[in-house]
């Protein structure tokens, strides 16, 4: 998480081969409790970090250097930075069992 805003480009850059104007790249710690949200808004960067007190944010589990592309809603993506089961969203919106 010691990188700025040009090693992360660089990293996107490495991975994807270029930036997309209007998306967002969100990269993660070791431990989950970290992320960093870089952003392309189409007339430059803007990167933004966030960091959890307590628990960890969900995210896909993988190797080491995994570098997965995943497509987030906006309701998907607002509960993921608040740290909470984004993947499950849609099984959380209704009650099943009394």
């Amino acid at each position: 998480m010691r990188m700025g805003t040009e090693r992360l480009l660089a990293r996107v850059v490495q991975v994807f081969g270029v930036a997309q104007a209007h998306h967002g790249y969100l990269f993660a710690n070791a431990r989950g409790n970290r992320i960093k949200l870089l952003l392309h808004d189409g007339f430059g960067l803007w990167c933004a970090a966030r960091r959890l007190n307590q628990g960890g944010f969900e995210w896909p589990r993988g190797g080491a250097d995994m570098a997965t592309s995943i497509t987030l809603t906006k309701p998907q993506f607002d509960a993921l930075v608040l740290g909470l089961p984004w993947s499950r969203l849609e099984q959380m919106q209704t009650i099943t069992h009394l």
